[in-house]
Parts: structure tokens; C-alpha cells; sequence
């Protein structure tokens, strides 16, 4: 089996795999990327949907610290695991249950890959709006946090699922740096953060993530979401959690995890 069969497959079965075997793992990052396009399309091909956008990860040094990574790196949000806020989801439904609150943007026009990359001013104002958002982060691997940056880059980067609130389409004026967040689990304020957590500002790690994209030859289409990263620590989830996301007066997001005797609405 390919390194994306192997993924495809450990997604649909529910079974974690302790690495990618050495024969088939990628041997670059620019190889992994090609073996995410397969897992994308393989798990696009079994639940249906299609690439609803884009996702940053590692996004601040802390987490590629902990990862032992370099940078960043992105994968795609796919619209079967895209859900809008108040979402109760099955706890088992995933393999572990990390909780990022982040800043999402949808598009409102399509970037095409241009020689040079693109300002963020130019992307700013191809953005139709900001919503607050959750990405539920979870690996098919084992040991999640040493199988290096090949092997996390080959999983799509790690999403498990992505969770949006209202559009705002009036955000210019706020300055997302400093733009307090707050996780509440079960009503108590469990992690605090910020916008400058994300390369100094949203925007900086939404320029970094069109520009990567492009380079990858691909355009990002109007419509489509864009998330820039976790803005605190993440918090690990677990059945019974109702989790909401506080961005201020940029709005809320939330979600709950339900366990196998309660059903999940999707």
C-alpha cells in the first residue's frame, strides 16, 4: 500500500498506524504534499464533498517546538468535516480531540498563483469576510507529536474537522493582534490568547497560506475558508465538553462532544 492508501484507510477503518513504513514514507516535504493531494482525494472519494479551503499549521513557535518541525505547513478543509457553530459531535468520532480556536476568512475572489507571491494587502482585500472558528485537530498516527514533519504534512496536516461561526464582513477596523480569545470549556475559561499568536497577526499567516498554496500551483477560489492557526494552547477535548470559542466582539464559536450513548447532529 502507498503512504495515502495507508491514510486513506486509517481514516475510514478508524485505525492509527505507528508511522509511515520507511518504504513508501515520503522522503521530502514537497513529496509529503503530494502524498496529502492522494489522501485528500482518497477521502473526498469515500464521504463525498470537496476542498471547502485551506488550514495553517504550526503557525507559532510553541507548537513547532512541540512538534519538532521548522515552519509551517497547511492542508486542505474538506466540506464533510466543516460544521457550523452549536455542532454536537461524536466524541469517538475522532481520534483525539485538539482544540484550536482560530481566525477563519472566506474569500471573496479567486487568487491565482502570480511570480513573487502576494502582498497581505493585496490578499486583505480579496477577503469577504472574518468568522471565528475551532479546528478540531487530530492525527492518524499513534504518536502524533514525533513522527516528524513528512509524516504530519502526508495527514493533511492534522484536521480532523473545522468548526465556523457568523460571517463578519465589517473587520477592517479591528486590530486582530491584539484581539483577546478565550476558550471556555463547560462555562469556565480554560485557555486565553491572542491574534498575535499566529506570525504576529492573522493576516500575516493568511498571506503565508495563500502564498503556499499558489506556490503549489493551485488557486484559491472565492468561497472558499481559510484558517490561520491556533491563537493559545490547545485544549484536549473529551466527551461530555461543551467548548466555546470567544473572540470579543468578533464573535463566538462552539462545540460540543457527545458520548456513545447520545447522538450527534451534524
Amino acid at each position: 500500500m502507498s503512504a495515502s492508501e495507508l491514510l486513506v484507510q486509517a481514516r475510514i477503518g478508524k485505525r492509527r498506524l505507528a508511522e509511515l513504513p520507511p518504504a513508501v514514507r515520503p522522503g521530502s516535504v514537497d513529496e509529503a504534499y503530494v502524498c496529502q493531494d492522494g489522501v485528500v482525494a482518497g477521502w473526498l472519494a469515500h464521504y463525498g464533498g470537496a476542498v471547502a479551503g485551506y488550514k495553517v499549521a504550526c503557525t507559532n513557535v510553541i507548537a513547532q517546538q512541540q512538534l519538532g518541525v521548522d515552519g509551517p505547513f497547511y492542508g486542505r478543509l474538506l466540506s464533510p468535516f466543516c460544521w457550523h457553530s452549536g455542532v454536537r459531535l461524536a466524541a469517538d468520532g475522532f481520534f483525539m480531540r485538539v482544540i484550536e480556536a482560530e481566525f477563519g476568512f472566506r474569500m471573496g475572489a479567486d487568487l491565482a498563483p502570480v511570480a513573487g507571491g502576494r502582498s497581505r494587502e493585496e490578499i486583505a482585500v480579496a477577503v469577504e469576510g472574518l468568522l471565528p472558528a475551532i479546528e478540531i485537530v487530530d492525527s492518524r498516527f499513534d504518536d502524533w507529536e514525533h513522527v516528524g514533519a513528512v509524516s504530519l504534512v502526508s495527514d493533511n496536516a492534522c484536521n480532523g474537522g473545522w468548526v465556523r461561526g457568523e460571517l463578519i464582513r465589517d473587520w477592517r477596523g479591528a486590530d486582530l493582534a491584539a484581539q483577546q480569545v478565550q476558550v471556555r470549556v463547560n462555562g469556565a475559561v480554560a485557555r486565553e490568547g491572542s491574534g498575535a499568536a499566529v506570525l504576529g497577526h492573522p493576516l500575516n499567516a493568511l498571506q503565508w497560506l495563500v502564498n503556499k498554496v499558489n506556490s503549489r500551483g493551485e488557486t484559491v477560489r472565492a468561497g472558499q475558508y481559510m484558517t490561520t492557526g491556533v491563537v493559545s494552547a490547545v485544549y484536549m477535548a473529551e466527551a461530555g465538553d461543551e467548548i466555546e470559542a470567544d473572540f470579543g466582539s468578533l464573535g463566538t464559536v462552539a462545540v460540543a462532544f457527545t458520548g456513545s450513548d447520545e447522538p450527534s447532529t451534524r
